[in-house]
């Protein structure tokens, strides 16, 4: 009897000890990333098809494993930033070579309304992970630094996953990035000519003050309150 006693503990004390798996791995996407994806962004697409089996793999873990009500919010955001990079990814590959993700769809749908992306036995298109989900959720306008459309005017794609433990690091570094490159961004104290990331998603920037405000966070130039706004035209050519 008192063996038995012993050996229920034991097993309690063995599940009680286990720590809990509150997210998935990224792992495999990391080391997709890190493996073809340079240090300013481009993606090689040419030899990333040859990891499609490693990438599927990935995307079939997102589609098995949804968020889930315990994760930390960094947990879940992490988790969509990822999972909308690695299918848009996924969706370049399944037509590649492409010149730009706009070819891809038809004349009545863009890509981003595909709904492609199973998750959890839901289906999304790109355009609700990143309007319904995560711009919804988390209202953090640093997202728009961290989702990539493919696209030579998007924001660098990190060469690494986004990591919750490291999450608001590297959304500050990629805000940083973005808006202090001047392939993507030309800023003087009193004249900016600005991503039209910045026109498209305005609301976004200036819940908290000024469009000025917020690039002023991230710029290494001071920009003048008065500082005459225009915006680039978008390169939508693959960021290859």
């Amino acid at each position: 009897m008192f063996s038995k006693l012993l050996l229920t503990l034991a097993g309690f004390m063995t599940i009680v000890a286990q720590p809990s798996v509150s997210q998935v791995s990224h792992g495999t996407w990391n080391a997709i990333l890190q493996k073809n994806v340079s240090a300013s962004g481009n993606v090689n697409y040419r030899e990333m098809v040859k990891d499609r089996a490693a990438l599927d793999t990935y995307l079939n873990l997102l589609s098995d494993n949804p968020p889930k009500a315990d994760w930390t919010s960094n947990e879940r955001k992490a988790y969509w930033i990822n999972a909308y990079n690695a299918f848009t990814i996924s969706l370049i590959l399944q037509h590649y070579p492409v010149k730009s993700i706009k070819d891809i769809g038809g004349f009545f749908k863009s890509p981003w309304d595909i709904k492609f992306i199973n998750i959890g036995g839901t289906t999304y298109s790109l355009n609700h992970i990143e309007h319904e989900i995560l711009r919804k959720e988390f209202d953090d306008p640093r997202i728009h630094f961290a989702i990539v459309c493919a696209s030579r005017s998007c924001p660098n794609l990190l060469s690494e996953a986004f990591d919750p433990s490291q999450l608001d690091e590297h959304l500050d570094e990629q805000a940083t990035a973005f808006i202090n490159d001047l392939a993507k961004n030309k800023i003087s104290s009193d004249k900016i000519k600005i991503s039209k990331i910045f026109d498209w998603f305005e609301k976004d920037f200036t819940k908290n003050g000024s469009l000025i405000d917020f690039l002023n966070k991230y710029s290494q130039v001071r920009i003048d309150r008065s500082a005459s706004v225009s915006y680039s035209s978008y390169d939508w050519n693959l960021n290859e």
